[in-house]
This record gives structure tokens, C-alpha cells and sequence, in this order.
């Protein structure tokens, strides 16, 4: 009798580390299978166009590194929008000042800006005007404004387009054109379409 349990152990023996690694297996299919999932990363929901902030009879005034007033952008309305950084304007009212002391102002029903000011284009009622200068050393500069149901300005290259009709008014002079594109930094105006002008002439000196 002791020889068979001796003899059924020994061969219980052999196949004890089979199924030990056989219970091991199962163990860690068991646990893999019922371990939490890892959460998947949330995915990013596209900005869509919708305004993401409004102000209300507001002003906001730019300032250079040593306070010099830069600009300065009003309105009765502004919504901003994030996925392209762009403020659209409720009867706006805009003025900007260079370096050189220039004053340029400009005023739409509705004007679209992008994220620093840099470029706006006016719709409706838009008036862009450069005011008079007399820089010291040089000739005076005169009154230049542009009138138009659309404008399109870059502030800082001091550029203003449009692809509609226009009226130009410098000084005493007035033009009118079907587009335009006007380049203060080249001192190049380019006036497309039916131009007509007139031109007043200059006041006797005494």
C-alpha cells in the first residue's frame, strides 16, 4: 500500500509544475481580461465659428514700450472669434497714431479686425482719413480720405484697397473710381475702372 501512494505521488509530482504554470496562465488571462480598460484620449471638438466672448460700448487703446497712445478701436458692439481670431465690430470708430505723429482714423457700420489690429476691413459707410501734417523740414501733407461701402486697410504697411467703388478726396481735390489700391509708404495710388476727377487750384500766394 505504501509502495502505491509512494509511486502515485512521484507521478502526481511530475505534472505538479504543469499544472501549477497551467493555474499561473489562467490567474493572468483572468486578470488581463477583467483589469479596467484605459481610458482613451478625449478627442479635440473642431472651434467652430461662434463668438466666444462679446463687449458692449467698449474702448480699447494700445500703447507702446514707453506709452505713447498707438491705437484705439471703439464700437457700440464686439463679438470675438476664436478660431480665427477675429473681431467683428458694431459701428465701429478707429485711431491710430505712427510714430511720426500721423494721425490716421477710420469708421464702418460694421468693420472685421484681426487679432492685433493689424488689418481691418470696413463695411458700410466706410471712411478711412489720413489727417493734415506739416512735418518739420518737409512740405505739408494734406487731408487724404477715402469714402466707400467697403475698405480694406493694413494699418501698419499704411495701405488701404478696395475692390468696389470709391471716392477720394485730398485736399481740395476729389476723385472717384470703381476700385482702388493705395500705397502711403511708396506714395503709389492706383485707380481702376471709370475715373473721374476734379481738381481745384492751388491758392494764390501774396
Amino acid at each position: 500500500m505504501t509502495s502505491r501512494l509512494r509511486l502515485a505521488w512521484e507521478r502526481l509530482s511530475l505534472y505538479l509544475p504543469v499544472l501549477l504554470m497551467g493555474l499561473l496562465a489562467l490567474g493572468s488571462w483572468w486578470l488581463v481580461r477583467n483589469a479596467p480598460r484605459p481610458q482613451q484620449p478625449a478627442q479635440e471638438r473642431p472651434v467652430s465659428h461662434e463668438p466666444d466672448y462679446y463687449m458692449r460700448d467698449f474702448a480699447v487703446k494700445s500703447f507702446d514700450a514707453t506709452g505713447r497712445l498707438q491705437s484705439e478701436i471703439r464700437g457700440t458692439l464686439a463679438r470675438h472669434y476664436a478660431d480665427n481670431d477675429t473681431l467683428e465690430i458694431d459701428q465701429a470708430r478707429m485711431r491710430s497714431v505712427n510714430e511720426e505723429g500721423r494721425v490716421v482714423t477710420a469708421r464702418a457700420n460694421r468693420a472685421l479686425s484681426n487679432g492685433d489690429g493689424s488689418e481691418v476691413q470696413l463695411y458700410g459707410n466706410a471712411i478711412v482719413t489720413r489727417e493734415a501734417s506739416a512735418p518739420e523740414g518737409r512740405a505739408p501733407v494734406p487731408r487724404l480720405e477715402f469714402q466707400g461701402e467697403f475698405l480694406h486697410a493694413w494699418v501698419n504697411e499704411e495701405r488701404v484697397r478696395s475692390d468696389q467703388p470709391v471716392t477720394l478726396k485730398r485736399g481740395a481735390d476729389t476723385f472717384t473710381a470703381d476700385s482702388m489700391d493705395y500705397d502711403n509708404l511708396e506714395q503709389v495710388m492706383q485707380l481702376r475702372g471709370r475715373v473721374r476727377g476734379t481738381l481745384m487750384p492751388a491758392p494764390v500766394r501774396r
